[in-house]
């Protein structure tokens, strides 16, 4: 079980997937000129009929036949209801990782803000470097948040709906509709965007997203490290908010560990090899339909997107209740002068010796005044 897997209750589960079936469903239908009335109803799937079709997508079908029509899929196939569930997913996904990421960015922002003049170690390559300042730092932080937000947005605009029929052509759509027309109907109706041609093949939809997911991931990672860092016994200049039941040790009582630091960097460590995995995948995806190269990308795409959505919802507690130390920066960095000032010859004040760190602090903040429309 992932740690915090409850953040993302609901959204990639199987019952999620297959809600997220019966939608694609429901659409082509529409698209197809039937009315399909399930009310509530979702089936469940026997998992020994999921196996022998080698997808969920038939014993989906076969229930919705018997209960509503014969017709239902008519012209459609099984990866177009699959590819395009997941991205129906996605979506939801995308949507919940942008509003924790806003949150996350909205807690950095009063962080570099309050912060702009707290001066620090600077450090590089482990070392003392130059004086620098927490609200520096956490500006870059919310610089990657901010370019991770505009691409997030960008993926969620282009995310496609899949409609080839059998082979990418849509032949047997053909005999009853339009297929053009009806393929461009049909995204319409989920909310998708028709890209002009099936990506049976061509998996470049779900190596951007993928992509995306792991930058996510990755941008959370380096906040995450740092505060694992900073919150050192023997540097204490950060820590986690004291939340009761959490961070305990199953046998040292005193401890109180950076869960949520934890968690976060972990979720960095693991993406990138599922993002590697959907680009693995992608290479292998050979003929008009894959002989299982679009089978093992399902679990790997599951699982970013649920490591996603858990490590936004971590950072943003995590920063929201973060503990800054501003005077324990500020001692050490005195009396690391003479290293930290090692550059300038040692002749200046540790608070002079900070360049343009305000300036860029500044420059961050815009960024975010103008998001969110100050």
């Amino acid at each position: 079980m992932l740690p915090g897997s409850h953040r993302a209750a609901g959204l990639v589960d199987d019952a999620a997937l297959v809600r997220a079936m019966v939608a694609v469903e429901v659409a082509w239908a529409r698209v197809l000129g039937s009315s399909v009335s399930l009310g509530s109803w979702v089936p469940t799937l026997d998992p020994s009929e999921v196996e022998a079709a080698g997808n969920p997508v038939l014993p989906l079908v076969s229930a919705l036949r018997s209960k509503v029509s014969e017709t239902v899929h008519t012209g459609l196939t099984s990866q177009d209801v699959l590819d395009t569930a997941f991205m129906l997913l996605a979506r939801d996904v995308l949507a919940r990782v942008s509003a924790d990421l806003e949150r996350v960015a909205a807690a950095l922002a009063r962080l570099a803000g309050e912060h702009r003049d707290s001066v620090m170690a600077g450090r590089t390559l482990t070392q003392f470097a130059v004086p620098i300042t927490f609200g520096l730092k956490a500006a870059r932080w919310l610089a990657g948040v901010l370019d991770s937000l505009d691409e997030l947005e960008a993926v969620s605009r282009n995310l496609p709906v899949q409609c080839g029929g059998a082979a990418g052509t849509l032949s047997r759509a053909a005999s009853v509709v339009d297929p053009v027309a009806a393929a461009s109907s049909f995204a319409g109706y989920l909310g998708l965007v028709w890209p002009g041609m099936p990506w049976h093949t061509y998996r470049a939809p779900v190596t951007r997203l993928g992509d995306e997911l792991v930058r996510v991931c990755s941008v959370l990672g380096v906040l995450a490290a740092d505060v694992l860092t900073l919150g050192r016994p023997e540097i204490g200049e950060v820590g986690e908010g004291a939340v009761a039941g959490r961070g305990g040790s199953s046998t040292m009582p005193h401890k109180r560990n950076p869960v949520l630091s934890v968690l976060v960097n972990s979720a960095a460590l693991q993406a990138p090899q599922l993002g590697a995995q959907l680009h693995l995948c992608a290479a292998r995806a050979v003929d008009e339909r894959p002989d299982g190269a679009w089978h093992a990308e399902w679990p790997a795409l599951r699982s970013l997107l649920e490591l996603a959505v858990v490590a936004a919802s971590q950072a943003a507690e995590l920063v929201e209740g973060l503990e800054v130390h501003e005077d324990v920066m500020a001692r050490r960095a005195e009396a690391a002068a003479g290293e930290l000032l090692a550059e300038a010859g040692g002749g200046e004040d540790v608070t002079a010796y900070l360049g343009a760190a305000g300036s860029f602090v500044d420059e961050v903040l815009k960024r975010w005044e103008v998001r969110r429309g100050d």
